[in-house]
This record gives C-alpha cells, sequence and structure tokens, in this order.
C-alpha cells in the first residue's frame, strides 16, 4: 500500500511524496494494491503495477470543487497586501478587470477543469477547452489547438493531468498567445508549465499574471518567480479542506478494505 502525505492532488513521486515508482513495487513481494491519495497518477508505475496484476486506486468525484474554487478569485491577496501594508491610506487600489463576459480557456476538462469551467459560466464568462479529444457531453466548445485557445483567452486555466505526456503542454508560444493582459492559472502540476518560459513573460511584460497552486520543482520555488509582482503563488493545496480530505482517506480505506476482503475495488484504475 502507498498513498501521498502532501497537502496534493495525487500521488507525485518526491522526497516528501514518493508515490510508486518500479523500484519501491519491486521490494514489495506481497504487494496487493497501491491506494492513491488524490486523482493524480504520474507518481506511479502504472506499467510495473499490472505486470503484477496489482490493483490501483484513487480518489476521484471528491476533490474537484476545491480545486476550482482555488482557482477563482479577484484580487483577493493584492487587496489583503494593499491594506496590510497601509497603502490604501494614500489612495485607492488600482482598478481589477471584470470577470464577466470574459473568456476563460480550460486545459483539461476532467472533473477538476469541468469543474472550474462550470464556476466560470456561472460568473458569465465564455467557456473555451482543450484536451486529447472532444467531450461530447460537454456543453463548451473544444478547441484543438492549444495556441489558439491561448489566443481566444483572458485567463488560461490549466487542470490537465500531470506526467510526461503533458511536459511543457503550456509552452513558451502558448504564454505568448495568451498575451500582455492574459492571466495564467495553474492547479495541475507544476511539470505542465514551461516554468522558466513563464518567469521571462511575465518579467518582461508579455503576459500579465499568474496565479500559481505549483511549481516545478516545489517545495522549492525559483527566486525570480517569488520576486514577480505579478504573480501570486500558492502552497499546493488547492484540495485542502477538512471535508475533503477525510472523504479522500476514507474513500482510500475504503478500496484498500474491499481488496482485502475480496469485494469489488469502489474507484479501480483501468488504463486505456
Amino acid at each position: 500500500m502507498t498513498s501521498g502525505v502532501e497537502p496534493d492532488m495525487g500521488c507525485k513521486a518526491r522526497a516528501q511524496n514518493r508515490g510508486a515508482d518500479r523500484a519501491l513495487i519491486g521490494l514489495l513481494p506481497k504487494l496487493e494494491i497501491i491506494s492513491c491519495f488524490g486523482v493524480g497518477l504520474d507518481g506511479i508505475d502504472l506499467s510495473a503495477a499490472r505486470e503484477r496484476n496489482i490493483a490501483v486506486t484513487n480518489t476521484p468525484g471528491i476533490l474537484g470543487p476545491e480545486v476550482a474554487d482555488l482557482a477563482i478569485a479577484r484580487q483577493i491577496v493584492m487587496g489583503d497586501r494593499f491594506v496590510r501594508e497601509g497603502r490604501w491610506l494614500h489612495g485607492p487600489i488600482s482598478l481589477g478587470r471584470r470577470v464577466g463576459g470574459k473568456t476563460m480557456g480550460v486545459v483539461g476538462l476532467g472533473e477538476i477543469g469541468r469543474a472550474i469551467a462550470d464556476r466560470g459560466a456561472a460568473f458569465g464568462m465564455r467557456i473555451l477547452y482543450h484536451g486529447p479529444r472532444p467531450k461530447p457531453a460537454a456543453p463548451y466548445r473544444y478547441v484543438p489547438d492549444l495556441v489558439e485557445l491561448a489566443t481566444e483567452s483572458d485567463f488560461l486555466m490549466v487542470a490537465s493531468k500531470g506526467g510526461p505526456d503533458t511536459r511543457h503542454l503550456v509552452s513558451a508560444t502558448v504564454i505568448d498567445a495568451l498575451g500582455a493582459t492574459g492571466t495564467l492559472v495553474n492547479v495541475a502540476r507544476g511539470s505542465v508549465v514551461d516554468e522558466a518560459a513563464l518567469i521571462k513573460a511575465l518579467a518582461a511584460g508579455r503576459l500579465g499574471f499568474a496565479a500559481l497552486d505549483v511549481f516545478e520543482s516545489e517545495p522549492q520555488i525559483a527566486a525570480e518567480l517569488l520576486a514577480l509582482p505579478n504573480v501570486i503563488v500558492q502552497p499546493h493545496h488547492a484540495s485542502a479542506t477538512l471535508e475533503t480530505r477525510t472523504s479522500m482517506g476514507q474513500l482510500m480505506i475504503d478500496n484498500i478494505s474491499a481488496q482485502f476482503a475480496r469485494q469489488p475495488l469502489l474507484t479501480p484504475i483501468v488504463e486505456s
């Protein structure tokens, strides 16, 4: 059995949260199930698990709303700093931008991406999305080209899966297409965004703003990124509410209990 231990959306292979790579799986000859505390599977070697017929589960259907709630906000952190630093005494804060009527592009319309899209629609935003394939049940327009999506978007919300298939999916070209008035929000994985390109674009004014809950080398964050005034950072805690984490933990335990009771797993991972 293995599980995530950091406030995270999935099992990510790191010092604090190793996931289950081939080497670890090989050290556990009696391993029957890998139960992941989260939805991301980029830290689990699914091929190695499949070779050993080891069951893999995660915790879908729980954390999407919490992650989506963090992804949508307007000048909250900036306003808090403005008041605490005494700047309000010398004049009003600069004007923000209306959310309603703007275009939100969602990268990855899975559980989390859909929850973000639905919240954006409730704010009166125009919603577009990009992913490997269209979602027939989605009421939003599918854009097959990510650069085109960024060009049309005021806000680009990154909610795709992590792993090698999506590494630097949000490239320098995508960031530049979002433009000097655009905002990039990443609640997926730090690896999905080319962080070096992001820093350069923000510093040069080619990208307007970024709000990041995840980073390429977290918890070590690039000093250049932290020094930028047009960035909001969070400690990879989008799903971190008591209710959500309790439900995730219970689902993890229920999957393990089902495995040892030789009953059907509640949320098995089935590779496509």
